[in-house]
């Protein structure tokens, strides 16, 4: 039988026209990914830059060891992984408010809220408090010179003096005065204990 050279070529032509959708069909697709890409990147770099940091850097949810970790915001802590999940939460709860300011006499009424402000005593209630480590409502800085027990704990110890309260957690100290801003925060730098009573909570 003779060769139809009309039909050959209109089944390449046909062919051709398929290869040549399925090309198109495949950059588009190739185009459309690099698109969400380039979103995805660009919502990362503005989340970066609102946050302030030079790369995004998720807080890990412990650190290895015993001792708390001041995180990269400055602001809040990181607990250790070897702490008991009480302290793990007083650690946790204290970095809801390192966020606020001094307030003479504020966030006394409950620590079931968070105020507009904290002041020593408060603050270490606060994270007490939320903690299971203290019970009731929260206590002035009197009150802890007769809360709990004696002594610096394993894991918390409360300095406290009818002026003054603040606590270390995990080896980190929650206070609301020292260098820097006035309120509740983790603070790194050293400071005197002398003239404060040493308590902690039992077992801590």
């Amino acid at each position: 039988m003779p060769l139809n050279h009309g039909h050959v070529l209109g089944h390449k032509r046909k062919r051709s026209a398929l290869d040549l959708l399925v090309a198109s069909l495949a950059f588009v697709a190739i185009v459309l990914l690099a698109l969400v890409f380039n979103t995805s990147a660009a919502h990362a770099d503005v989340t970066t830059a609102n946050s302030g940091g030079a790369a995004f850097q998720a807080t890990p949810a412990t650190v290895p060891g015993l001792r708390a970790k001041l995180s990269a915001d400055g602001r809040t802590a990181i607990p250790p992984e070897g702490a008991p999940e009480a302290v793990k939460q007083a650690i946790l709860a204290a970095n809801k408010i390192t966020r606020k300011p001094y307030i003479y006499g504020g966030g006394h009424a409950t620590f079931k809220k968070i105020s507009s402000g904290y002041d020593c005593s408060s603050t270490v209630s606060y994270a007490l408090g939320n903690a299971g480590l203290l019970k009731g409502t929260p206590l002035d800085s009197s009150s802890f010179m007769r809360w709990g027990a004696p002594g610096k704990g394993a894991w918390v110890t409360v300095y406290t003096n009818p002026g003054h309260a603040y606590a270390i957690i995990a080896g980190l100290r929650l206070d609301t005065s020292g260098p820097g801003e006035r309120g509740p925060r983790w603070r790194t730098a050293k400071r005197s204990n002398s003239g404060f009573k040493v308590r902690h909570p039992e077992g801590f």
